[in-house]
């Protein structure tokens, strides 16, 4: 542990050194610097590094380990398990490194790592590509590529890691190196879900697909109508392209436009069809559910980058989300997991997701640190809430539903989509077989574990 008097010369040399931000206990804009995405994640970090460059990046962990200090990595700051902060450690944040730089030609982009989806999805757009990326706009694209990745077109294009062509990385001894399938490729391999126990990711490079059209089907229904919509849902995703994706959904309804005002903080399901094709061919997918009765239906052609944003949650509110992925999905199930979607928390922004997987996902690389490749079905419970006084109403409604789907759970389980649930858990998500070799690649990047603010794989 450094000495007081070391400590101030060596942060007075860190704030002289970068080009971007320093944010120390007591100085302005601290508080406002260590607040993230979940509100229930309250850290107080030794040191916040506002990084504007990779050298910034490099400068920042040599003076975290010449301080002995562990270092937590912020991209977007959206994750349900607050690993972008740690209680006394340099916080590395990328929000100034959001530089999207598109490769037409090559069907490739290359990301800065403080980039969020909507810095992706709007510089993708105008050439009518696009790649899988998470359901929510203001998520950070680091942590969502780097932990596995799911979203609306991973049936079509794969998981996020399916699409990862390099990362350019700051591993714990403060140097530069690039990994791909070229270039330090055991490196390459774990952080196809590894997270970022590894370094700080200051950019990736992504494989980019054709998306000339992306169209939307969003249907709501009274809660009573929950089962009949599942089961319409789950014939429409076993039978249809691999181009279709979407979810039902047990909501609070939103003060929306297509949300008729009677049902505005009402409970509602609300089934959503995505499509990376036209309008006609997914009214003809959709035709079971398009049918009465419903209380509200949209349907057409929406912008990628806009479809990005619809399950948007403002940041500032009380998160607890967890997962379980199923091996099947009979009417039993089906049965339960509507009745848990009657029993969600109401008038708040919780969620009940059904989500379908197969396509590219099943058909992709088995190889990678991902254990829910195979699993043709995600039960998503996220509890969303702004009143501590609800805290055990909405943790406990989430641990009901684990509890409650488990008979289906195959085990396996999406990182990025729970909280700390300890190891067992993050040995689940990173496959058995795997955790082994990734534990021998952490040891030689990171022997400290200095980036242990994360699903965390311990140094063998």
């Amino acid at each position: 542990m450094a000495s007081p008097s070391k400590a101030r010369a060596a942060l007075a040399a860190l704030r002289e050194d970068l080009a971007g931000d320093v944010f120390a206990p007591g100085d302005p804009g601290y508080d406002a610097a260590r607040a993230v995405f979940n509100a229930m994640i309250d850290r107080r970090p030794a040191v916040i590094a506002r990084c504007a460059h990779a050298a910034d990046v490099v400068r920042a962990v040599r003076f975290a380990r010449e301080l002995d200090l562990p270092v937590a990595v912020r991209g977007g700051g959206h994750g349900v398990a607050g690993a972008a902060l740690g209680d006394g450690a340099l916080v590395v944040d990328l929000r100034r490194m959001r530089e999207v730089t598109v490769d037409p030609a090559a069907q490739a982009v290359r990301v800065q790592g403080g980039a969020t989806m909507s810095d992706l999805d709007r510089a993708t757009q105008p050439y009518a590509l696009a790649t899988t990326g998470g359901r929510a706009s203001t998520m950070g694209v680091g942590g969502f590529v780097l932990g596995g990745g799911t979203g609306w077109l991973d049936r079509a294009f794969g998981l996020a890691v399916d699409n990862l062509l390099g990362v350019e990385l700051v591993t714990a001894d403060a140097e530069r190196t690039h990994a791909s399938a070229d270039e330090n490729p055991e490196l390459f391999w774990a952080l196809h879900g590894g997270g970022g126990n590894f370094g700080v990711a200051t950019a990736l490079t992504l494989e980019l697909h054709e998306l000339p059209l992306f169209c939307v089907a969003l249907l709501l229904f009274l809660p009573e109508q929950g089962p009949r919509v599942v089961r319409a849902f789950r014939e429409i995703l076993r039978t249809g392209p691999d181009a279709l994706g979407g979810a039902v959904l047990y909501v609070t309804g939103p003060p929306a436009d297509f949300v008729p005002p009677p049902l505005v903080g009402r409970r509602l399901c609300l089934a959503l069809l995505t499509y990376a094709g036209g309008a006609q061919e997914l009214r003809e997918l959709a035709g079971p559910l398009l049918a009465p009765p419903h209380e509200a239906r949209l349907l057409g052609p929406v912008p990628y980058a806009d479809a990005q944003c619809m399950l948007d949650t403002p940041a500032g509110l009380r998160n607890h989300w967890s997962a379980e992925y199923l091996g099947e999905l009979p009417d039993a199930a089906v049965d339960v997991y509507c009745a848990l979607g009657d029993g969600m928390p109401v008038p708040t922004p919780t969620r009940h997701a059904l989500l379908p997987q197969g396509g590219a996902v099943a058909a992709g690389p088995h190889t990678y640190p991902v254990s829910y490749r195979d699993a043709p079905w995600a039960v998503h419970p996220s509890g969303v809430w702004a009143d501590p006084a609800d805290d055990e109403r909405c943790t406990g409604w989430v641990r009901e539903v684990r509890a409650a789907v488990r008979p289906w759970s195959t085990g396996a389980v999406y990182l990025n989509f729970i909280g700390d649930e300890g190891p067992e858990r993050v040995r689940a998500g990173l496959g058995e077989g795997n955790t082994l070799r990734l534990e021998k690649v952490k040891r030689r990047h990171d022997p400290d574990n200095v980036f242990r603010f994360n699903h965390n794989i311990r140094p063998v």
